[in-house]
């Protein structure tokens, strides 16, 4: 019979916890957690692999009549997947899953899934490749948005560098909706990430109010790589002096900066329309 927990002090629902809470042990462990329907799915599409999924019933719409003795069965496509996808499925009580929940809606499913490696060289780029990098962004957030923007204009890979937030943050995860796994992610030191693009031809255009031109007057259309900074310091000198071009969004009122997420989906669409266009 499939593994039933109803109290919050099972030692199962503990580190599940604090996998959620802490960065440190979800590189201990080589896991992280996914929370919601939407955002395991592009996790299991993407080939990750699950150690647990933690489902409730009451939430997960799991009926009585697909349940009997032997526990949850997988009827459900979504259900199946989880099962394929490998590892054990437990369910747990209303009560718990509401303790382990970032959030409402999301279709009681948890789970615990083993981490892939982020390296530049696991990359594979094709012709002109669109690339969008990131130095020193903090918030998980922003990350997230970025991501999502990076899904919708059909980026190549995205570059994290001297990351200051973990790429498996819940918060990430949930804010980018799975675009985390839709998109081919590097987390790399600055110095690294500049190699890799010379190395590969990829202009380097950096996001700067100082000493640029303006975006839209920037030629994106070859091999491509959009970096961006902080919103409060901007990008480092490295960034600056390794650019082939520095490309700056008009700022028309009192204030001199937009944030990250936003600036990363005026300057990618931006090539996107290049791209598409006959010019």
């Amino acid at each position: 019979m499939m593994e039933q927990i109803t109290s919050v002090q099972n030692p199962k629902i503990k580190e599940l916890l604090a996998l959620q809470e802490k960065s440190r042990l979800r590189r201990e462990k080589g896991v992280f957690v996914v929370e919601g329907r939407r955002e395991l799915e592009h996790c299991i599409n993407a080939g990750f692999k699950v150690r647990t999924v933690f489902i409730c019933p009451e939430i997960a719409g799991v009926t009585d009549s697909v349940r009997m003795s032997v526990g949850i069965i997988p009827t459900d496509p979504f259900i199946m997947s989880l099962s394929l996808a490998g590892g054990s499925i437990i369910e747990v009580s209303r009560a718990v899953y509401d303790k382990v929940a970032y959030r409402g809606g999301t279709e009681g499913v948890i789970a615990e899934v083993y981490s892939k490696e982020n390296s530049l060289e696991s990359l594979e780029l094709g012709e002109n490749p669109l690339v969008i990098v990131l130095e020193g962004v903090e918030k998980p957030g922003n990350l997230g948005a970025v991501l999502r923007s990076a899904d919708a204009a059909g980026v190549d890979a995205v570059l994290i560098c001297d990351p200051l937030t973990d790429i498996y943050n819940p918060n990430l995860i949930r804010a980018s909706i799975g675009a985390v796994f839709t998109q081919q992610v590097a987390c790399c030191a600055s110095s690294d990430a500049i190699g890799f693009l010379k190395r590969k031809g990829i202009r380097i255009y950096t996001a700067q109010l100082q000493d640029s031109e303006w975006y839209y007057d920037t030629d994106m259309r070859c091999g491509t790589a959009i970096a961006i900074g902080t919103e409060a310091t901007g990008l480092t000198d490295q960034w600056r002096e390794a650019a082939d071009a520095h490309i700056k969004i008009p700022m028309l009122g009192l204030l001199d900066s937009l944030n990250a997420s936003v600036s990363a989906a005026i300057l990618l669409y931006e090539a996107v329309r290049q791209r598409n266009s006959n010019r």
